[in-house]
C-alpha cells in the first residue's frame, strides 16, 4: 500500500542515510569483474536525493503541458519546453525528431454532460479520444443497445435511435474493493521472478496454434465494426455511451484511434460505472431518461507527422564517443488525466537523470542520449520509426546499430525500480547485479530472464539490440491509474521518482564507461518480405 503521510518523513531520512552509507550486498565472483564507479554513483545520489528537480518536471508535463496525446498541440508545446529545458541544462543538440505520418491531432476543448428526466443528475464521463463534437447542445432519451449477432441484426433497429443516446455495453456487478488498491513487491515475489526459467522462443502467450478462444465465433462489436458505425451515423445517434471498467470514481478509457476525415463521425463518450448503471436501471423499470450533452472537439490536420524529443551528453573518449548508450520513455499519454504516472514518470525520471549528471560535470566515455517517444499508445510508433531511421530493419542493420550500447526504459508507473528484466539475455545478470549492488539496502536486487512487454524497450530488442526495462512496483498503476482519469499528478510517489532518476542516471553511467558494449542476445532472423 502508498506510504501513510506520517511515514514518509522518515523513509525520506532513511532513503537518504542508506545513500549516504552506501551498504551493499556481497558480489559473486562473476560480479566482482564487473567494475562499479561507487565514487560517481555516490555524487549521482546525493544530486539527485538532496538537489531533486523531478517533481518540478513533473509538473510540468503534467498541470502544465497535459494530456499529451500524439497529435494534439498540447504535446508540441510539451515537446518544445522539454527542448527548452535540457538546452539551458547544457545538453548537446535537444531537439525534436519528425517522424510519420501519426495522423490527425485531437483535443477535446468542452464537455458536460447530464441527466435532465426523471430528475437532474450529473452524468461522469470521458469524451473518447477522437470523437467527433456533438451538433452543439443536444438532447435524448437514452436507450439500451441489445446483444445483436451480426450487422444484419443491427439494421433491424432502423428508426429506433435517431437523436438518442445508445447505450453500447451490459450493466456489470460492481464488487466492493476488498484488498489495497495499491502494492509493492514481496521479498517471496522478487525471489519467484529471479529464479523464473528462460522465456520459451515462440511461445507467446502459451504457444498453442489457434489458441484464445478455442475457435469460438467473435462476438458481434458494433464499436469495432466501421460498417455497424457507419450506420449509425446515418440513423442520427445523438452520441454512443460506453461503461467504463473501473468504479469509484475511476473512468478507464478504451481509447480509440486517430480518425480519417472519412471515418464515420459518431460522438462517444465512457460513462463511469455508477453513472451507467444509474441510468440502466432506471430504463429497466420503464421509466424514460432524457439526457443531454454539450462536447466540443477539435481536429487539427495541418501536420500529420509526430516527433520524438532527442539530446545527449557527448562521449570523450576518442576510441568510444561516437558509441551511444540511450535512456527513454514515452513522452504521450492519454487523454482522461493527464498522463501522470503513464508516462510522465518515465520521462521525467529520465530528464532528470540527464539533468543530474551534466550538473554533475560528467564526462562519459560514450555518448548519453535521452529519446522521449509519442505515438507509444497506438503501437510503439515514435520508437519504432527512430529504430528503423538509425538502426536499420531486422536483418539489415545500419553502421549506427554497430556503434550501439545500451537502452534502458522506464514505463510502469511512478513505482520504486526493484531490478532489471533481461529480456531473455542472461550474459547481462552478472553486470546488472553489479550495477546494482549500491542500491541494495533500497532494495532493487533482483534481475530475472523475464521478458516484459508493452513499452518502447521492444522496439530496440526486435532488432536484435540490447534494450531493458525496469521491474517496477505497481503501486496504484493498474488498479487506478493506467490510462484513466486518475493519472494525475498526486498519484505519483517523490521519494520513489527521486530513487529512480538516480537508478537511471547511475546505470547510464556505468554503461558508457564500460570497456565493452554490452552483451547482445543472438540476431534474429530476417523476416520475409511482405507479399
Amino acid at each position: 500500500m502508498p506510504y501513510a503521510p506520517t511515514l514518509r518523513r522518515s523513509w525520506r531520512m532513511a532513503v537518504a542515510f542508506s545513500f549516504a552509507v552506501a551498504v551493499t550486498a556481497p558480489l559473486s565472483a562473476q560480479e566482482k569483474q564487473e567494475k562499479v564507479d561507487n565514487v560517481t554513483i555516490d555524487r549521482i545520489k546525493s544530486e539527485a536525493m538532496q538537489h531533486s528537480q523531478v517533481m518540478d518536471i513533473m509538473s510540468w508535463l503534467t498541470d502544465v503541458h497535459g494530456p499529451r496525446l500524439t497529435g494534439s498541440p498540447i504535446t508540441r508545446m510539451a515537446g518544445d519546453w522539454a527542448v527548452t529545458t535540457m538546452k539551458s541544462w547544457g545538453l548537446a543538440n535537444p531537439h525534436l525528431e519528425s517522424w510519420g505520418p501519426f495522423g490527425r491531432g485531437w483535443t477535446n476543448e468542452t464537455f458536460s454532460f447530464q441527466a435532465t428526466a426523471p430528475h437532474a443528475f450529473q452524468i461522469q464521463a470521458v469524451p473518447r479520444a477522437w470523437s467527433p463534437s456533438t451538433k452543439g447542445k443536444v438532447a435524448g432519451l437514452a436507450v439500451m443497445l441489445p446483444t445483436l449477432d451480426s450487422l444484419a441484426d443491427l439494421t433491424k433497429l432502423a428508426g429506433k435511435f435517431r437523436g438518442k443516446f445508445v447505450m453500447v455495453g451490459a450493466l456489470r456487478t460492481v464488487n466492493p474493493h476488498m484488498t489495497a488498491e495499491g502494492s509493492r513487491y514481496t521479498d517471496a515475489q522478487l525471489d519467484t521472478m529471479a529464479a523464473a526459467a528462460p522465456p520459451v522462443p515462440g511461445g507467446g502467450r502459451g504457444g498453442a496454434a489457434g489458441g484464445g478462444r478455442g475457435g469460438a465465433a467473435p462476438v458481434f462489436n458494433v464499436l469495432r465494426d466501421t460498417a455497424a458505425m457507419r450506420w449509425l451515423e446515418k440513423e442520427g445517434v445523438a452520441a454512443i455511451l460506453v461503461p467504463s471498467r473501473g468504479d469509484g470514481g475511476t473512468i478507464f478509457t478504451d481509447n480509440g484511434s486517430p480518425r480519417a476525415k472519412d471515418a464515420a463521425q459518431v460522438a462517444m463518450v465512457h460513462v463511469g460505472i455508477e453513472s451507467y448503471g444509474r441510468i440502466a436501471r432506471i430504463l429497466q423499470k420503464n421509466l424514460p431518461v432524457t439526457l443531454e450533452m454539450e462536447m466540443t472537439n477539435k481536429f487539427y490536420d495541418d501536420d500529420l507527422n509526430s516527433f520524438n524529443v532527442i539530446a545527449e551528453i557527448p562521449g570523450t573518449d576518442p576510441k568510444l564517443k561516437d558509441e551511444v548508450v540511450m535512456i527513454g520513455g514515452h513522452f504521450d499519454s492519454w487523454h482522461g488525466g493527464t498522463g501522470a504516472t503513464d508516462n510522465a514518470a518515465g520521462s521525467a525520471t529520465m530528464m532528470e537523470a540527464m539533468r543530474v549528471l551534466q550538473t554533475l560535470g560528467l564526462k562519459p566515455r560514450r555518448t548519453i542520449r535521452i529519446g522521449l517517444w509519442t505515438g507509444e499508445e497506438q503501437g510503439l510508433f515514435g520508437s519504432r520509426a527512430y529504430v528503423l531511421q538509425h538502426f536499420g530493419p531486422v536483418g539489415i542493420p545500419t553502421a549506427e546499430q554497430a556503434k550501439f550500447a545500451a537502452y534502458f526504459n522506464i514505463d510502469n508507473g511512478t513505482g520504486r525500480a526493484r531490478g532489471v528484466y533481461e529480456q531473455g539475455n542472461a550474459s547481462v545478470g552478472p553486470i546488472f547485479a553489479a550495477w546494482m549492488a549500491p542500491f541494495n539496502s533500497m532494495g532493487m536486487k533482483t534481475v530475472t530472464i523475464s521478458n516484459t512487454g508493452g513499452t518502447d524497450h521492444l522496439s530496440f530488442d526486435a532488432v536484435g539490440l540490447p534494450g531493458f526495462q525496469f521491474i517496477q512496483d505497481g503501486l496504484e498503476y493498474n488498479t487506478r491509474t493506467h490510462h484513466s482519469n486518475m493519472d494525475v499528478y498526486e498519484r505519483i510517489q517523490s521519494e520513489d521518482m527521486m530513487f529512480n532518476s538516480a537508478v537511471l542516471a547511475s546505470f547510464a553511467w556505468q554503461a558508457a564507461q564500460r570497456d565493452e558494449k554490452l552483451p547482445r542476445k543472438a540476431a534474429p532472423a530476417p523476416r520475409p518480405p511482405t507479399p
